[in-house]
């Protein structure tokens, strides 16, 4: 199974994004822009796993509380385009938690230095316009560990499970 950890988003937040991705089109700007169900924030991708119960467990171990995630910024890694999201101390905090959990179990995680973004669309032609996000926030309540599958009209994501945040 191919597997990552992430946040997904609110309602409120794909509908910005998709109100940013029209823009894009609108100015031009054509590639493979992220299907609204797709939309996600990565915290940690695993990569291949044999199984899901191993990492559930790492993450059931996961104590926080919800936060605030805002839309800040576009930006872009080469042909890949993506939003981007106000600092968080929160965020940053949740994504080492759930790093040290996988390590502790020995599960293998790609150890990029975490970098919080949206992806929007790949392979984009044209230039990064200088276009606005639609102002966007949510509560993040719970994270979600995902399974990637390859579909014949692109990647489907599955949610395998989820803990939530913890009040107080």
């Amino acid at each position: 199974m191919r597997l990552f950890i992430a946040i997904q988003l609110s309602d409120e937040m794909k509908a910005a994004l998709i109100d940013a991705q029209n823009l894009l089109y609108d100015r031009g700007v054509r590639g493979d822009f992220t299907p609204e169900e797709n939309m996600h924030l990565t915290l940690t991708f695993i990569g291949d796993y044999p199984e899901a119960e191993p990492v559930l467990d790492a993450l059931s171990k996961l104590s926080f509380a919800p936060f605030e995630l805002s839309l800040e910024g576009m930006g872009c890694f080469g042909r890949l385009w993506w939003a981007g999201l106000e600092e968080s101390a929160a965020l940053t905090a949740l994504a080492h938690r759930v790093r040290r959990a996988l390590a502790e179990r020995e599960i293998p995680f790609d150890r990029k230095r975490f970098s919080p973004h949206i992806t929007l669309l790949r392979r984009a032609s044209g230039r990064l316009p200088g276009a606005e996000l639609p102002p966007a926030s949510m509560t993040v309540a719970a994270v979600s560990l995902m399974r990637s599958d390859r579909g014949r009209n692109g990647m489907i994501y599955t949610e395998l499970g989820a803990v939530e945040a913890v009040e107080g």
